[in-house]
């Protein structure tokens, strides 16, 4: 168990270690290399890994009339995007370009996402699936639909 260092009452480094470790922890602890698999891929095995599409931060909201699906699509040409609906499920395929990078030697910086990016949303509402408008505007891709009137509550007898 962690003891107190008299001198300066602190744990020191072992004893806070074994204090977050039990006592069967710890022996194996200090042998375990520190680039362990359990830690998650080495640096090094990240470049051969397949590219992922990234994924399209949406906003869902419905007003008294339609529901309203917003995406923040800043530098994507409207003809790289795909959107579709089946079955009340909403996809948006596209394809971010970060334009043409040849001569670039060396990045010192690189957050910024190019490459495909999807997103399939169920809509929370039933929709008229004839009745959608999507416009690309200032970098925003809004998309409306009609939604389905639904009835009053209607009162079932049960038998």
């Amino acid at each position: 168990m962690a003891r107190r260092n008299h001198d300066d009452d602190l744990l020191m480094e072992d004893e806070l270690t074994a204090a977050f470790l039990g006592d069967d922890d710890l022996a194996t602890a200090a042998d375990e290399p520190v680039g362990d698999d359990s830690m998650g891929p080495a640096v090094s095995d990240w470049d051969d890994e397949e590219p992922v599409p990234g994924q399209l931060a949406v906003d869902v909201y419905e007003t008294k009339d339609k529901l309203v699906v917003k995406a923040r699509t800043a530098g994507v040409n409207k003809n790289d995007l795909d959107v579709s609906i089946s079955d009340n499920t909403l996809s948006v395929r596209g394809t971010l370009s970060a334009g043409n990078e040849d001569d670039v030697e060396n990045y010192f910086v690189q957050e910024c996402y190019w490459g495909e990016f999807s997103r399939s949303i169920a809509l929370p509402v039933p929709v008229k699936e004839e009745e959608i408008e999507a416009m690309l505007k200032d970098g925003v891709l809004t998309i409306s639909f009609a939604k389905v009137k639904q009835d009053t509550v209607k009162k079932i007898e049960v038998l």
